[in-house]
């Protein structure tokens, strides 16, 4: 290993006097480089056996053993690569920042013998081997002779120090063993550095290459046992798998998984030679990607040309959605490495240069599929979770029976979280489920289940916003119950008064839930209505409506249903037949106005709303039934005095504290 020097000429314009030539200036680059791109810069074992393989894999090995001791005195990797002769050992390997892609022709330097595209670029890779060891022999045998030399740490910083070259120690011909390829023998092992042990060495190094196992025909052992893609142990954890278009595991590496879907593997701009490979997963548990041995699974590790780039492109998102805590993968993205483009990886190739264009590209790519990813993880996970949270508790699956339409999804989004977070007992997941459900009704008074559930992503959470919304629920349930109140008074005087259908429709209008507590959240949709009242369904003018002899709601939806809602006058008699006219011909114009926006088969509810019951209530129940059937699915008749007798029985909890409540009022009015 020699001192390099680099020769500048002086600029010729330069302001000071030439008495006599020009200076000539010099820059060295000294051998304590050593100190910082060796033996500070790698701080684990994995990452410096990377460069080993990586070495390996640029001579052609078809196999690398790597042997521990198990006391840990020495570390060893022998490949069966083409190997170095004593000019190569001197010109290449001992050759600080020798750059096989550059320094060689296009041939040979980007290209092995078998083909394959070289790894390696900085040169500086061999210098990892001191973040370990004081003592390095490198044994190398081709075409028939073998060489070897020992290089130690205290040597090279005498060397550094007493300013000369070094020169490694040559092995004596009766040490070297190696018959094929390079042998290195690390010894004097720093342990700090050595990590958990063999079962995580393989698991690690498993991770940082993509090329391993016979369809690259590239093995690597570690005691004399192989690492498999197995050994990444990532993808038995995924429960839900996107592969990038192009790549398929093998099939009895995925047969866990419950769900999977294929993504796109480019953006339509980019160079037709750019593409990304392999695939994204989600576990059913954040705990589930935790590995003492591995390190944890929850990140997206980035390949270029077969070998760890970056190991974690997760971080580098700044995504910090719910689903990114259950995520890991894998991608191959080669054109972060391309051979006719600047190096963007840091020196211990962990890590890239972030401002590089090609960088910049994949992130934007990534974020696309990952909005992707996370949708459809959304409604996969409701799907499973809710279904296993179902088979664990019967009384789960009642409970979301009883739900309208409109909140079951909120609740099943529920149902999916609490069913998902990390217990150390399910007795404890059976009380969070109590809790959750008690809040969610809470909410559901209040028409803001959707920000409860948004807002649960931990025990914790969950336990927060239980709090907090107790403290809203102090402060606001005078308010709620005084509304209630007043409005089911108000509906009573209505009705008692016989009021003016123009009075009547407006009150019912705007509060809807009297019919349904379901429809608090009842929307209208103005194109609809015109269309309607075109159609003869709805009437725009009172004194039109009082000339055909009938009141209408405007239309409304509520979850999906259309929902039409005829009002009579309360002392009005009606006959059933006319009640079945009048609604056929609404559902009739609705359907044709509905197919003309491509919706075939729509949810369509008509309720009327009387006064005086029909004959066929009292005497011919069957027959009231199938006439409201024939209307519609779900179609009904409801009397006025049966809505204010509902509202009273739902609101009955309100009615039992209002006398608590104004005791209350009094005394905050006398502060």
């Amino acid at each position: 290993m020699h001192t390099t020097s680099i020769g500048i000429e002086a600029d010729p314009s330069s302001s000071e006097p030439d008495n006599s030539k020009s200076p000539t200036f010099e820059m060295t680059v000294d051998l304590n480089v050593l100190e910082h791109l060796g033996i500070n810069l790698y701080s684990n074992i994995a990452a410096v056996l990377t460069e080993a393989v990586a070495n390996a894999w640029d001579a052609d090995a078809s196999s690398v053993r790597v042997r521990v001791d198990p006391n840990n005195q020495w570390v060893e990797i022998e490949d069966d690569g083409i190997g170095m002769s004593v000019d190569d050992l001197n010109g290449k390997y001992l050759r600080v920042g020798y750059r096989r892609r550059d320094d060689e022709d296009a041939e040979h330097g980007r290209k092995t013998a078998k083909g394959r595209p070289v790894m390696g670029r900085k040169g500086l890779g061999k210098l990892s081997l001191f973040s370990i060891a004081d003592v390095i022999e490198v044994q190398s045998a081709k075409n028939g002779d073998r060489h070897g030399f020992r290089m130690t740490v205290p040597d090279i910083k005498k060397a550094v120090h007493e300013k000369q070259k070094y020169h490694p120690e040559p092995l004596a011909s009766d040490v070297l063993t190696v018959t094929q390829g390079t042998k290195l023998v690390l010894r004097e092992i720093k342990r700090q550095r050595l990590g958990k042990g063999v079962a995580a060495l393989r698991k690690r190094l498993a991770r940082r290459f993509s090329i391993i196992g016979q369809a690259n025909g590239f093995d690597i052992e570690i005691d004399g046992l192989p690492i498999t893609a197995a050994d990444r142990g990532d993808l038995p954890k995924v429960q839900f798998l996107w592969t990038f278009e192009g790549y398929e595991p093998e099939a009895n590496t995925i047969s866990h998984v419950k769900e999977s879907e294929s993504l796109p593997a480019r953006f339509d701009a980019w160079d037709s030679a750019w593409r990304v490979r392999g695939w994204l997963g989600t576990a059913r548990k954040p705990k589930d990607l935790d590995d003492d041995e591995g390190g944890n699974l929850n990140g997206i590790v980035v390949f270029a040309r077969g070998r760890l780039f970056h190991e974690n492109v997760l971080d580098r998102l700044n995504d910090g959605r719910l689903y990114t805590k259950y995520l890991t993968g894998q991608i191959e993205a080669d054109f972060l490495d391309d051979d006719d483009q600047p190096d963007i990886a840091t020196s211990d190739r962990q890590r890239v240069q972030e401002d590089d264009e090609r960088y910049t590209q994949l992130i934007a790519f990534l974020r696309s599929r990952l909005n992707q990813l996370e949708k459809r993880w959304n409604e996969w996970r409701r799907k499973h979770e809710v279904e296993k949270a179902k088979e664990t508790s019967p009384a789960l699956a009642e409970w979301l029976e009883t739900l309208p339409e409109g909140y079951r999804k909120s609740a099943e989004t529920l149902i999916a979280k609490l069913s998902a977070l990390p217990v150390d007992d399910e007795d404890d997941r059976k009380l969070m489920y109590r809790h959750g459900i008690l809040a969610f009704e809470r909410m559901k008074l209040r028409g803001s289940t959707e920000e409860f559930v948004t807002s649960v992503e931990s025990a914790d959470r969950l336990l927060a916003v239980l709090a907090d919304r107790d403290a809203l629920e102090a402060s606001l349930y005078r308010d709620i119950v005084k509304s209630r109140l007043d409005a089911i008074r108000d509906f009573q005087t209505i009705i008692d008064e016989d009021a003016k259908e123009r009075v009547l429709q407006k009150y019912l209008f705007d509060h809807l839930w009297l019919l349904d507590p379901a429809w608090e959240r009842a929307t209208g949709s103005q194109i609809m209505e015109s269309r309607l009242t075109t159609e003869g369904v709805l009437v725009a003018g009172l004194t039109e409506k009082e000339r055909l002899g009938r009141v209408d709601i405007a239309y409304r939806t509520q979850a999906g249903k259309h929902v039409i809602v005829e009002l009579k006058k309360v002392g009005r008699k009606m006959g059933l037949l006319e009640l079945v006219e009048q609604g056929q011909t609404y559902v009739d114009k609705l359907r044709k106005i509905l197919r003309e926006q491509n919706v075939t088969s729509p949810d369509i509810e008509v309720i009327f709303v009387i006064g005086k019951a029909v004959d066929e209530e009292a005497t011919n129940p069957d027959r009231l039934k199938s006439s409201m059937e024939s209307i519609a699915p779900g179609s009904r008749i409801v009397h006025y005095d049966t809505l204010i007798r509902g509202a009273q029985e739902a609101y009955s909890a309100y009615i039992d504290q209002t006398k608590a409540l104004d005791k209350l009022e009094n005394i905050v009015n006398r502060i």
